[in-house]
């Protein structure tokens, strides 16, 4: 990858927006420098027990241990270390389905979908990359609009093929819209709004047609977004769902799909409580010269089921596991301090490549905290500073550095927004006075003098809540609830299991809890915009995609609808500043600090040569397995 101690320091180069919505991406992703494959041989601690009887002959030792071997390795979950990558901080239990269109799949590893869709089973038509705002070709090979942006036309990829060695065509790509829109998934209900129809043309020619409002299209930002978001599903086997449920809606969208049929480089191994494995499919068609020329080098892409952040911490320094996306606190002390073999992608802090804003969404069809004075007198008390320095151990930069503004941290995303008019909008760290003025002021008091102030006769009092085991987040809550105490309102933690979390967050079913907006993509800053206040995504039955305490705002719903046709520069920049007017006058969220989309440390004991911020290979930090950021898969190597 690197010396450890000689990283240098990248800038995030992303495109504007503008441009991605004007120019298409013409070849495939570029291929993989040449690696070596993993050697066949079993790592030490797979290696096959002697056997039971000591006077076996000496000639018969070799074989008999060389046939132990084979059967530990081939056990099932059983993986030889020097070929399997194993990772951390993304699967926190037994993967539940294999669904693309399911409403409750906890299927981190396996099928992510956003803007950098993780791809490892199912893939997009295209792959985004962070590191220069472009779309490398996948399924698809090139894409272009036409003149006045009502219709996007995708060509496909002629070698790409499905695991039963069926290749993957137009109709695939356009029988997965049709299902998802016919059975009403979640993806199908939100690409629907902005999408009338995709249409096979002939095998290899797809046309997506955007739905049109006086002749325009509504939003073509959110139609090229679903070029790498969306899974491709083939046609064949969603008929064979389709028939084995009855057509049921409910159904087909439970379907656990155990029988997959996908076109990624790897597939299902071992599922259980313990480990998520998946095995590299060696007739891939991403060999093929027209993507990647070879196979990803590791054999076994592996996942333990660890308790929480410690858990996967002690494994990363144990050389247990290889690639970490949670977060550590003090990260640097494992190299300067432990002189151990684990990098980030910058050397110096913060450590990652910040992108997004983990934020804290109030529920505002909560009494109390339906009241904008209430929400956003708990953000004025909060100490953002003690977030930063304690639950992140520096790993972001302060609120004074960036100040608030939908945008998020990325330079090319803040140019869309007048930093200097929202001046007087913000507040001060930890305005605890100012906090309490603003909740007398609305009448707000301790009626009481239980010393918890009251609306309406009942007490303010609120949970707080995220997935138990996210150390930085769990910490972030705690110091909420610090803030809720010193004004006079009762916020208590809450922290389930991140299941549970998720049907909470997903149905409005919480009080105050923490998502993070998207990072980089091919809508940014729109996509953060959608996060906060997008009254589509508050009206879906299970909603992933943000405002997940359903504010409803019409001047904010207005301004969302007209920035994807907006091509002036200066008018966008003055919808991105209203709307973060809106937001830190409203507070119907507020960020809680900035981070990398992915935290990214790596242990280089048993693999090396992964991306870093001086690699100049153009592959982003996200974890060897989303978007473009796969591609590292292809150039990892053995250490010696």
């Amino acid at each position: 990858m690197k010396e450890i101690m000689k990283k240098v320091t990248a800038l995030l180069c992303v495109g504007t927006m503008s441009a991605v919505m004007l120019a298409g991406c013409g070849s495939s992703a570029q291929p993989a420098a040449t690696a070596e494959p993993a050697a066949e041989e079993p790592a030490a601690e797979e290696a096959a027990e002697e056997p039971a009887e000591e006077e076996a002959a000496e000639e018969e030792a070799e074989p008999a241990e060389e046939e132990a071997a084979e059967e530990a390795s081939t056990d099932e979950g059983s993986t030889p270390r020097n070929e399997t990558l194993y990772f951390a901080g993304q699967q926190w239990g037994t993967i539940n389905d294999w669904n693309p269109m399911s409403p409750n799949s906890n299927n981190a590893m396996g099928q992510t979908q956003k803007d950098t869709a993780r791809t490892l089973i199912w893939e997009t038509l295209f792959m985004y990359n962070s590191m220069d705002g472009k779309l490398y070709g996948l399924l698809g090979k090139e894409y272009s609009w036409n003149d006045d942006m009502t219709v996007l036309t995708v060509k496909m990829n002629p070698d790409a093929h499905w695991s039963d060695g069926e290749p993957v065509t137009a109709d695939d790509v356009a029988y997965t819209y049709d299902t998802h829109v016919k059975y009403e998934s979640s993806t199908g209900a939100d690409y629907s709004t902005y999408i009338d129809s995709i249409t096979a043309k002939d095998a290899e020619t797809v046309e997506i047609a955007a739905k049109l409002d006086g002749g325009k299209a509504v939003n073509p930002l959110k139609v090229t977004a679903y070029l790498c978001n969306i899974y491709v599903m083939p046609k064949a086997y969603l008929e064979k769902v389709e028939e084995r449920n009855g057509e049921d809606p409910d159904k087909v969208k439970q379907d656990t799909m155990e029988d997959l049929v996908a076109s990624g480089p790897y597939l299902p191994y071992m599922n259980n409580d313990q480990k998520v494995v998946f095995i590299r499919d060696d007739n891939y068609w991403g060999q093929a010269a027209s993507m990647w020329g070879k196979l990803p080098v590791p054999k076994y892409i592996a996942h333990t089921i660890y308790k929480d952040n410690a858990a996967g911490q002690v494994a990363l320094q144990q050389g247990e596991v290889d690639v970490c996306q949670q977060f550590i606190t003090d990260v640097q002390k494992l190299w300067l301090d432990e002189d151990l073999p684990i990098s980030t992608w910058y050397d110096e802090a913060p450590y990652g490549m910040t992108a997004t804003m983990p934020s804290m969404f109030f529920n505002c069809e909560k009494p109390g905290l339906d009241q904008a004075a209430v929400r956003k007198a708990i953000a004025m008390a909060v100490d953002y500073e003690q977030i930063i320095a304690s639950a992140m151990s520096g790993q972001s930069q302060t609120f004074d550095e960036l100040p608030r503004c939908i945008a998020g941290p990325a330079e090319s995303d803040r140019a869309y927004v007048d930093i200097d008019s929202l001046k007087d909008l913000q507040w001060k760290n930890k305005d605890v006075e100012g906090a309490k003025a603003l909740l007398d002021e609305a009448g707000i008091t301790d009626e009481d003098g239980d010393g918890i102030r009251e609306y309406k006769g009942e007490n303010l009092s609120f949970k707080a809540e995220c997935p138990t085991g996210w150390t930085d987040w769990n910490a972030s809550m705690e110091i909420v609830a610090a803030a809720g105490k010193d004004i006079g309102i009762d916020i208590s933690t809450y922290f389930p299991e991140a299941n549970s979390f998720y049907d909470d967050m997903t149905t409005c079913n919480f009080d105050i809890c923490m998502w993070s907006a998207p990072g980089a993509g091919p809508m940014s800053p729109y996509s953060k915009a959608m996060f906060y206040f997008s009254e589509e995504y508050a009206k879906l039955a299970s909603n992933w995609s943000g405002n997940f305490g359903h504010y409803m705002n019409d001047d904010a719903e207005k301004i969302l609808q007209q920035i994807p046709l907006e091509t002036d520069e200066a008018k966008l920049k003055e919808y991105y500043t209203e709307l973060s007017k809106i937001w830190l006058e409203e507070v119907p969220s507020v960020a809680l600090m900035y981070r990398p989309e992915q935290f990214y440390s790596v242990n280089e004991s048993v693999w090396t040569n992964y991306p870093a911020a001086d690699s100049g290979n153009n592959i982003p930090p996200l974890v060897c397995t989303d978007g473009y950021g796969i591609a590292a898969l292809y150039e990892l190597e053995l250490a010696e």
